[in-house]
């Protein structure tokens, strides 16, 4: 029988928890001796550039190595951040000026700016309860101009690849996978990022693993792989990189200008030793979220989770719940900041064309390049053209799951969203 729920503690009540929780760093909460022992020798060896120095001690090279290794795929590549990532995957592409690249309406900006500062325009597909990329919108948005889609498993939950795919391949058009946020996260038993022609994951200081900074590609595709690694380092092949991977470039046809979006052996050596604690830190994760999870169904019969195509492949560090409406989602919130639970939506509670530099197309450059290309279907933004988006991210609440958290900690979240969601009669 369930006791008497205290009275909230936003009216006055004692909170679900004295303190709050740990930061939603998970990468950045575990780390240790290890990622400072070898960023010191790093900087002991006088070599922090990863393709000569006095003592090169191959950092960048080993966390590709083990990139490699444990997602399954022949090439990757270290780069400065995420965003340079998509970038770098964009220009391996080819697309560029008069190029239009699907979009997820759930994404952080960084998703379609990286579009934009590739010289190509975002357009922009609704989405499902996952929060991710709704397969059935893709027909919605696709013309002859558009050259590339860009998925986004968001908050460790991953899209549903096989309908994805299939109208990509029905169209000839190649898929990138952003894991920025989701690194670990799996479809049908195959790591995000490596179903689509192209991968690129996010070591930025909230991510799943973090060197404060720090990106990176991974392709099964020789050809993408060298101009990827052309396009990183200012349209330059390294020696080192063409012995390793056996590259024959003709620089004569095949040479392109390029930027420099190098990872430095810092930051390389920061996260080889983050990369081996990412299992410890998913397993974590997954065996809190079933456990809050499960324990939410038992006391909350009505309550609605976010879905998922593959609960299997879901990392974990982030539980999703659906509120009624967006009023409800906002009240939910603040009366669990007053039990010291974390609690938020995303990025506003606005899809991500809402913000205003993508809203109304402005860019650095002369005449809002590159949204002057002369498309045949013109690109127009509109409040409302992803009407799923436009209801779900602002009664979308997560509760995020710490790599750190005890099973008291469990426990008092757990009567933290029943208290709240019984007071304010959610369920």
């Amino acid at each position: 029988m369930e006791k008497q729920l205290e009275k909230l503690a936003l009216d006055g009540g004692k909170p679900a928890r004295s303190k709050p929780l740990p930061p939603n760093y998970p990468g950045a909460v575990v780390m240790g001796e290890e990622e400072a022992a070898y960023a010191e020798r790093v900087i002991r060896a006088q070599s922090p550039f990863r393709f000569y120095g006095a003592n090169p001690l191959g950092a960048v090279d080993a966390l590709e190595e083990r990139m490699m290794q444990d997602l399954g795929v022949p090439y990757a590549l270290g780069v400065t951040s995420c965003t340079a990532a998509l970038v770098v995957a964009l220009k391996a592409l080819g697309i560029g000026y008069g190029d239009k690249v699907i979009v997820p309406a759930v994404t952080f900006l960084a998703t379609p700016g990286a579009v934009v500062c590739a010289n190509a325009v975002p357009v922009f597909a609704d989405v499902d309860e996952s929060l991710n990329l709704d397969p059935s919108a893709l027909e919605r948005v696709i013309d002859d101009e558009v050259k590339a889609i860009i998925t986004v498993p968001i908050l460790g939950n991953p899209c549903d690849m096989d309908p994805i795919l299939a109208v990509a391949r029905k169209h000839g058009i190649p898929v990138i996978e952003d894991v920025a946020q989701s690194l670990g996260t799996s479809y049908r038993g195959k790591p995000a990022g490596t179903l689509g022609e192209l991968g690129v994951y996010s070591f930025q200081m909230n991510k799943i693993l973090t060197a404060g900074e720090g990106g990176a590609v991974v392709t099964r595709d020789a050809k993408l792989y060298e101009r990827a690694a052309r396009y990183h380092d200012q349209g330059l092949v390294r020696p080192q990189l063409k012995e390793r991977f056996g590259l024959q470039p003709n620089e004569e046809t095949d040479a392109f200008v390029g930027q420099n979006y190098r990872m430095s052996e810092v930051t390389g050596a920061i996260l080889v030793e983050q990369w081996n604690k990412l299992e410890g830190l998913i397993a974590a994760m997954k065996s809190s979220h079933r456990k809050l999870k499960r324990q939410l169904e038992e006391r909350l019969p009505g309550i609605v989770f976010r879905s998922s195509p593959d609960e299997d492949g879901d990392i974990g560090s982030n539980l999703g719940l659906l509120l009624p409406t967006a009023e409800a989602a906002g009240r939910f919130m603040q009366a669990m900041a007053a039990e010291n639970i974390t609690a938020h939506t995303l990025y506003g509670g606005r899809p991500v064309y809402m913000v205003p530099q993508l809203f109304h197309q402005r860019t650095a450059e002369k005449d809002s390049f590159p949204f002057n290309a002369p498309f045949k279907n013109p690109i127009r933004y509109t409040e409302d053209m992803c009407p799923r988006a436009v209801d779900l991210i602002p009664r979308m609440v997560f509760v995020p799951i710490s790599p750190l958290l005890t099973d008291e900690d469990l426990e008092e979240v757990t009567e933290g969203i029943v208290k709240v969601y019984r007071s304010l009669r959610l369920a």
